[in-house]
């Protein structure tokens, strides 16, 4: 995506704090004024304390926005002049906190931590930066409203990535990586904070602070323009020594981001998946393969250091002939009596204020680089292909009463998964899909909420194709319990709770009861407070399984699917199981994968998947009854195997 747009779009997201932009800008607009006051005092101390200079016997008349001040001081000596300068001071440190002639002399506030030049911390401080140009209390007042915009705005940007992330579509879903995802959200997002007031800010103030400081030389020294124009000659030879810089540090950017995300992404997969690498111990190339990463990531960044500062190097060796020359002749106005000792100084801090406004506008573009870098990996995601809702779609049933699967297939990645599958799933029936590993029977389960879509054939819900239904609707009306429970870092009870957030702790414990959860979660001693820990690791399988029932039955939704339920319970929490599914089968629909026969035995009907094809569909005892039929061959491994 280009720079361009990809700065757009960081306007578009800006747009609902633009009053709050407006008012940062008027903010600093104001502040620009005592900015041109500043070096006002240390003329004065100059050339009427220490060198003694009437007020009348000066080269140039003090301008008006100053002479209100120096016409009441000549009433005083030396010593009055020095002490009320030294008052005027104060209050500009009081109410603005700066004071002095040149930028190290002047105050400023700010929230940001110390930090080094690593993406965590100068990402946390971006993500919460507060600045104001002054110090005193307009400058404390300035940067806390600053930071709280800064903090709203990465807020809401953050989230509205989260929540896309979370919309992702299951088969996307399975080529994300976690680690560079939390990257994108954690260290990606906060770009918009530079990009936006910069775009803002930038264009708006550097303008009008130079045109201000450009009046004041212009009102103090008319008959001296050559210093304007050497100050004015930084802007191009701003653009002109950082434009070929600009291609090259964006990409440096892109690649240290992507760099990053990779050793992050790594890192996360490695520490989810530590017991499978102690157990094969494979530690020594896992540490290889992140050593690689991690030292690639230093590297990517280095070269986005070294060409930034390289930029920054030659405007600075380009900009130092005209720094000398404006030094030099306004040393020879002063030896020449044109101008004062304390005009030296007054010249001087505005000349670097010009040359401050002017380098702000050359360098904007290539300061946009990093954060274009960052925002285009934001917006990449954003744009990830979502879930295709119509504008004609509607709610499902909220009581649906059939499941119709007509000449069903999936195709996954060129390769047939389900082919012309045929079947219905009604209400009132406990209904078992049985078949060997691959079969797609997962994905047969996965059609009904829509997580994944049908590439050929229809999947009606009383009639109405899923596609046509609102995904969120849909699956308000689907309990499914997944092979992989996935609980969540926290308790018991909030693990539960996810299957309905306003449940009360009375219906949380009902739930757990008919999952068979409640009698070990009581024995534990914190009971439904107790932590699962990272994905449930302090909690064995069949408690995690019997948890994630629970949380499906807690939903109490008209649908309820459930994949390899009973493959961690031992056979008295399994019979527990069917039998609490065949109390509930009366009112919902009800779909359970299984590789045991318990769940089989005790269904209204068997659907049974080979090879993606449904090549049987009845009554269990039917099935059973024929004589070479796939189910009743399915058994006889069973009981074969068992044996």
């Amino acid at each position: 995506m280009k720079p361009t747009r990809v700065l757009a779009r960081a306007l578009a997201h800006m747009w609902p704090f633009r009053g709050r932009f407006l008012t940062k800008l008027a903010i600093v607009l104001l502040g620009l004024v005592p900015v041109l006051l500043l070096p006002w005092p240390t003329k004065i101390l100059i050339d009427h304390v220490i060198v003694g200079t009437p007020f009348g016997a000066l080269p140039r008349p003090y301008p008006f926005f100053v002479r209100w001040f120096t016409d009441w001081l000549p009433e005083h000596d030396p010593m009055g002049i020095l002490w009320w300068t030294v008052v005027a001071q104060g209050v500009l440190l009081v109410l603005v906190g700066a004071f002095g002639t040149t930028s190290p002399e002047n105050s400023y506030a700010d929230t940001s931590l110390a930090s080094g030049g690593d993406t965590a911390t100068t990402t946390e401080n971006a993500a919460n930066a507060g600045w104001s140009a002054h110090g005193g209390l307009v400058g404390l007042l300035e940067t806390w409203f600053t930071m709280r915009l800064t903090q709203d705005l990465n807020h809401r940007f953050r989230c509205d990535l989260f929540a896309r992330l979370l919309a992702t579509p299951m088969p996307a879903l399975a080529d994300t990586q976690l680690g560079d995802a939390v990257y994108r959200v954690m260290y990606d997002t906060p770009a918009i904070t530079n990009a936006c007031y910069r775009l803002v800010l930038t264009p708006i103030v550097a303008p009008i602070g130079l045109a201000l400081t450009a009046g004041a030389i212009e009102l103090a020294f008319g008959d001296l323009p050559e210093l304007i124009l050497a100050a004015l000659a930084f802007l191009p030879l701003s653009f002109l020594v950082t434009w070929p810089f600009v291609t090259a540090l964006r990409r440096a950017a892109t690649e240290s981001r992507v760099a990053g995300a990779r050793a992050t992404a790594k890192l996360s997969e490695a520490l989810a998946r530590v017991p499978a690498i102690q157990g094969l111990d494979a530690g020594t190339g896992e540490r290889q393969r992140f050593d690689r990463m991690s030292w690639a990531g230093f590297t990517s960044h280095r070269r986005m250091l070294l060409l930034g500062g390289g930029a920054a190097l030659v405007a600075t060796f380009a900009g130092f002939g005209l720094a000398l020359y404006t030094f030099l002749h306004i040393a020879d106005l002063v030896i020449a009596g044109r101008i004062s000792v304390g005009d030296f100084a007054l010249l001087f801090a505005y000349f670097a204020q010009v040359v401050f406004y002017v380098v702000e506008l050359g360098t904007c573009w290539i300061r946009l680089q990093t954060s274009a870098a960052g925002l285009g990996r934001v917006f990449d995601a954003l744009d990830a292909p979502a879930e295709h809702v119509p504008a004609a779609a509607v709610d499902a049933p909220v009581a649906p009463e059939r499941i119709r699967f007509e000449q069903v297939g999936f195709d996954h990645a060129g390769a047939p998964v389900l082919c012309d599958v045929s079947c219905e799933l009604r209400r009132g029936e406990l209904v078992a899909l049985v078949g060997p590993a691959g079969a797609g029977k997962t994905t047969f389960a996965s059609l009904v909420p829509g997580f994944l879509v049908a590439t050929a054939g229809r999947v009606l819900v009383d009639g109405r194709d899923v596609t046509e239904l609102r995904a969120a609707s849909l699956r308000a009306r689907v309990g499914f319990v997944f092979q992989e429970p996935g609980l969540l870092q926290g308790t018991i009870a909030d693990n539960i709770r996810l299957g309905d957030p306003d449940a009360s702790d009375l219906e949380v414990r009902r739930a757990a009861m008919l999952a068979g959860a409640d009698e070990f979660v009581r024995a534990l001693p914190a009971g439904y407070a107790t932590a699962v820990g990272r994905g449930g690791a302090k909690l064995s399988v069949g408690q995690r399984s019997r948890v994630a029932i629970a949380r499906a039955f807690l939903r109490d939704a008209p649908i309820l699917i459930l994949d390899e339920p009973t493959a961690a319970l031992d056979p008295a929490s399994e019979r527990r199981l069917v039998a609490r599914l065949r109390e509930l089968a009366p009112s919902r629909i009800v779909l359970v994968i299984s590789h045991r026969l318990a769940i089989a035995q005790a269904a209204d009907r068997v659907l049974v998947l080979e090879d993606g094809r449904l090549v049987e569909d009845g009554a269990p005892r039917d099935l059973l009854a024929r004589p070479r039929g796939a189910y009743r061959r399915y058994v006889e491994l069973q009981q074969l195997g068992t044996a």
